[in-house]
């Protein structure tokens, strides 16, 4: 009998995940969250609910793991009765989350030890593509595993592409990431000035997605979230997008570079949640653009250029 295949971390993105798996793959799907709410609905989809995340270690092929960030998937890894400590021959264990690089590349490391292989596949676009199973994901993996997990990614993603090696799929998702911050916080300063300037915002981003401004940012994010001012808290919150936007600045840092675009938008999510922001979708710093300037986020004007020759 095949083994099946298992899920831990049903959250936002990972129970829809969990759900395609069962209802594409073909195969059985085992799945555990600390939450039992996401189990209780997937059951009517035929996954079956795990005691725990170590029962799922022992019994998966192949394992999906979709866990808010770094310090949760160490956790459920290298934690006592983890997945490594089930690690074997044959095994192969999928990381969904966005993650710190090097965590990601020692633990591929640790798994590799063990003869189980290790990628490092975090998804992209939002909760309703997870839904329709059009996510996009970044793989880095070596080329006969991502040839091996491939099919199961097209499960839940239109658009999967191989980055590279271990720890490439999260550099690449860490600078998607990483622009789509820094071009919200363009769209929210557009915005802000629009109103004080009496244009109307859905003009203005009617506007904008009919020219050279036009983005996914834009049309999701802008259109979505910032027009009507709705931001819920069972979404990508500022927490987590501090978070990403953390590994980027780190991987910058460890090249020797120095982001000032990335900055800004980290010092804006970092006042939405002094705020009381902090569970909310992270668009939501808009809200603290359009309240006006903050001085701890101004930037020094510059003097004029002398052009006289």
């Amino acid at each position: 009998m095949t083994a099946p295949l298992g899920c831990i971390g049903l959250g936002v993105m990972g129970e829809p995940i969990c759900r395609n798996l069962a209802a594409k793959s073909g195969r059985e799907v085992l799945a555990f969250d600390l939450s039992p709410k996401p189990l209780q609905r997937l059951h009517a989809h035929g996954v079956v609910a795990a005691a725990d995340a170590a029962e799922v270690a022992r019994r998966a092929e192949i394992l999906f793991l979709a866990l808010p960030g770094g310090a949760e998937l160490e956790a459920v890894c290298r934690g006592r009765d983890g997945v490594l400590s089930h690690a074997r021959a044959g095994q192969t264990v999928i990381d969904l989350g966005t993650s710190p690089v090097e965590l990601t590349r020692a633990l591929a490391a640790e798994f590799g030890a063990k003869s189980a292989r290790y990628a490092d596949a975090p998804v992209a676009r939002t909760r309703q593509a997870a839904e329709q199973g059009t996510l996009s994901v970044m793989v880095g993996a070596d080329a006969a595993t991502f040839a091996a997990i491939r099919p199961l990614l097209a499960c839940f993603a239109t658009d999967i592409t191989h980055c590279g090696a271990v720890g490439a799929g999260q550099v690449v998702k860490i600078l998607n990431n990483m622009v789509l911050f820094q071009t919200v916080a363009a769209l929210s300063e557009a915005l802000a000035v629009a109103r004080r300037s009496g244009v109307d915002p859905e003009v203005l981003f009617t506007a904008l997605a009919k020219g050279s401004a036009d983005s996914f940012a834009l049309r999701n994010h802008g259109m979505r979230a910032m027009l009507p001012g709705e931001f819920p808290e069972r979404a990508f919150s500022c927490e987590y997008a501090l978070k990403d936007l953390g590994y980027a600045l780190d991987l910058a840092a460890a090249g020797g570079l120095r982001l000032a675009g990335a900055e800004v938008a980290g010092a804006l999510l970092r006042e939405a949640v002094a705020r009381g922001y902090g569970r909310q979708y992270w668009p939501v710093l808009s809200r603290i653009v359009e309240s006006g300037a903050d001085p701890s986020l101004t930037t020094p004007r510059l003097p004029p250029v002398d052009d006289r020759g």
